[in-house]
């Protein structure tokens, strides 16, 4: 169980290490490491999703672990309120940045082991903090630093914390 305390409350999450072991040990990782602590949500989405855990609140990008192995093709869907790995266009280059789906986005999804069919990991889900995230993804957003979708009032990770 992780607790992400936002500057607009807490958002609790269930980690599936059944299901994607290297994401979940990966991300834990990065929570242990206090990594998370002040960083942002810098895209947010209405409709679609949030995506934090590598910029600083005055957009400076974090320096990161190496990259991880995509494990979507457990095929646990997109569906709102579900946690996944952000990544490039390499399926294998989720490092530290995540998006929690406001809607079921169900093209984000495994479909197969191809460039434009791995999608998107989903290692988790929101247990308590809906409310925080149906507040976040309805924040004013414009384009900072070469970015679009970024809050224009930052929306700040102040802490992430590991329960046992």
């Amino acid at each position: 169980m992780i607790s992400l305390h936002t500057n607009y409350g807490v958002i609790k999450l269930n980690l599936f290490a059944d299901k994607a072991p290297v994401t979940v040990e990966n991300f834990i990782s990065y929570v242990k490491d206090g990594f998370f602590d002040n960083t942002i949500f810098h895209r947010v989405i209405n409709g679609f999703m949030i995506q934090g855990g590598g910029f600083t609140p005055d957009m400076e990008q974090k320096e990161t672990k190496a990259p991880i192995k995509n494990e979507a093709n457990n095929k646990v869907p997109n569906k709102k309120g579900t946690i996944a790995m952000a990544r490039t266009n390499d399926p294998h280059s989720a490092t530290c940045q995540f998006f929690i789906n406001v809607a079921d986005n169900d093209f984000l999804n495994f479909s197969s082991e191809t460039g434009s069919g791995w999608g998107y990991c989903v290692f988790g889900e929101v247990t308590e903090g809906m409310d925080v995230i149906d507040t976040i993804k309805k924040v004013a957003t414009g384009r900072a630093q070469g970015h679009s979708d970024v809050p224009v009032a930052p929306v700040i990770i102040e802490k992430a914390e590991l329960h046992a």
